[in-house]
């Protein structure tokens, strides 16, 4: 059995609604050194993340402990908005993570599944550097359970799966955020 551990990336440099793909600030690069020093001795293991600047980001410190690439897996970005507006993209979000997947637009259904199905086709113990949403979708895979958000990753907070191929398990939940998503 797979043990997965799933990272939400360091705290990035603008907001959802400010840049569609921005790095780390100051705080998320410290976070992502932090969380590179905990996880350091459970390595070398492969390393998987986002296309995303701010994943990519994340995951190079403890591929720098490990020496060693990560691969770049674009079956873990983050969920994809409708719109390029930036300007639309907070509400539209925050309407998505406050309802259910049933209720979600089925246009998202695919992205859904491929990280699903990315987390299920990993056969031996891997970190993965994602997004809150996603995270999210891996867990509600665990649980049956069809909330969008079941519980609020903080930055470079740490879930633990475990996958045998055919269904996920929840190891460990995370650090959660203490206030509001921003």
């Amino acid at each position: 059995m797979a043990k997965l551990y799933l990272v939400r990336h360091g705290q990035a440099a603008a907001s959802w609604d400010e840049d569609p793909d921005p790095g780390l600030n100051d705080l998320g690069h410290g976070q992502a050194a932090a969380m590179a020093a905990a996880m350091a001795p459970l390595g070398p293991l492969p390393v998987m993340a986002s296309p995303l600047r701010r994943t990519r980001e994340t995951a190079q410190p403890l591929e720098a402990a490990w020496n060693l690439t990560g691969l770049v897996e674009p079956a873990v970005r983050e969920i994809p908005s409708p719109t390029e507006d930036l300007g639309n993209r907070r509400q539209w979000l925050r309407q998505v993570m406050s309802g259910t997947w049933t209720q979600a637009d089925a246009g998202l259904y695919p992205w859904r599944q491929g990280v699903i199905d990315a987390m299920l086709g990993l056969s031996e113990d891997t970190v993965v550097v994602s997004h809150f949403v996603a995270i999210n979708v891996a867990v509600g895979a665990a649980l049956n359970d069809d909330r969008v958000t079941l519980f609020r990753p903080n930055n470079c907070s740490v879930t633990v799966l475990e996958s045998d191929g055919k269904n996920l398990r929840l190891v460990e939940l995370g650090e959660a955020l203490e206030t509001d998503i921003g």
